[in-house]
This record gives structure tokens, sequence and C-alpha cells, in this order.
């Protein structure tokens, strides 16, 4: 579930990105909430993330989806000049953020405890002791 709220969290930094861009500092009303609210929800989005997350991995995903949603929604709808350069970075920018995807480990969220594996008691223990001086 952290990884969907990471990638909702990525997407709406778009949409705050654009209703800032929309506000024109904070002067329009309606842009200026709408603005507020997605970068609440945004950044809530993304702690709840970070609980299972790793910091580094998380980050560099919040920020490259956004970055990458913010080109392509200018270039879209925003009459932004559609660049071979851009497009380029872009792709691997997402290939990027697909390879951390793929190579994250998850953390234990804060509060859970640790499952440690049982330990073998008696006469099995020993079985599994000398199973394993005789691999040595």
């Amino acid at each position: 579930m952290s990884w969907m709220y990471l990638i909702v969290a990525g997407f709406l930094e778009v949409g705050w990105a654009f209703g800032l861009q929309e506000s024109h500092g904070f002067t329009k009303l309606v842009p200026s909430i709408v603005t507020i609210v997605t970068l609440a929800a945004s950044f809530m989005l993304f702690a709840k993330a970070m609980k299972t997350i790793e910091i580094g991995t998380a980050y560099a995903i919040f920020t490259g989806l956004g970055t990458a949603g913010t080109v392509l929604v200018g270039m879209l709808f925003l009459d932004e000049p559609v660049q071979l350069g851009k497009l380029i970075f872009v792709t691997v920018l997402l290939c990027g953020i697909v390879g951390l995807k793929v190579v994250a480990k998850e953390k234990q969220p804060e509060g859970q405890l640790v499952q440690q594996p049982e330990q073998p008691q008696g006469s099995e223990r020993q079985q599994n002791e000398e199973q394993e001086k005789e691999v040595q």
C-alpha cells in the first residue's frame, strides 16, 4: 500500500505545481485553495509511504514522478515546446524510477515487532548443528 501512496503523492505533486502557477502567487482564491489542498494531501501520502519505504528511494521517486509529470503536463496542456531532449531525459528519469522500485527494500514500520525465527529445541537443534558441521 505504501507504493500506492507514493505514486499518488507524486501525481498530486504535479497538481499542486500546476495549481501554484494558476494561482498567480496566491492572488487567485480557487487555484490557491486547490494548490494548498493538493500540497497537503501530497505530503501526507508521502509521509505515509515513508513508513515502509526508505527515505532516499521514496524521495527520489516522489520528486521524479512530480518532475516527469510536470514536464509532460506542460508539454501537453500548457503549450510548452515539445523537445526531443526533454522527452529523452524524462524517459531516462522514468527508467530510474522503475529501477529504484525494483531494487528497493521495504523497511519495518516503527512500532512493529520483527518476528524472529524459532530456535529448534533439544535433539532437533543438535541435529541441525551436526548437519552444519558436516557441510563445513
